[in-house]
C-alpha cells in the first residue's frame, strides 16, 4: 500500500478533517503506543498503520479495503 492509498482510505473512512485528527492524536497500543503518523515516520508501513487503526477503531473488516472495492460494480 502506497502513502496515497493510506491517505484515501483515511479520508474515505473517516472524512478528511477527522483523518487528519486521528492520525496526528490517536494512540495506537498495537504500533507501540505510537499514533499513526509517528509510526508511519518511524517505518511501519502504511498498509499495517491501517489495518491497526481500523483494528482499534472498530471498522469493520467489509470496510478495510476501502469504498472501490466494498461496493459492488454495475455492469453497463
Amino acid at each position: 500500500m502506497r502513502m496515497s492509498d493510506f491517505w484515501r482510505l483515511m479520508d474515505d473512512e473517516f472524512g478528511a478533517a477527522y483523518a487528519h485528527s486521528l492520525a496526528r492524536d490517536h494512540v495506537l497500543g498495537a504500533l507501540g503506543d505510537r499514533t499513526p503518523m509517528q509510526a508511519l515516520e518511524s517505518g511501519i508501513k502504511p498498509r499495517e498503520t491501517w489495518l491497526a487503526l481500523c483494528a482499534d477503531m472498530d471498522v469493520p473488516a467489509e470496510r478495510w479495503l476501502g469504498k472501490e472495492l466494498r461496493s459492488p460494480k454495475k455492469r453497463g
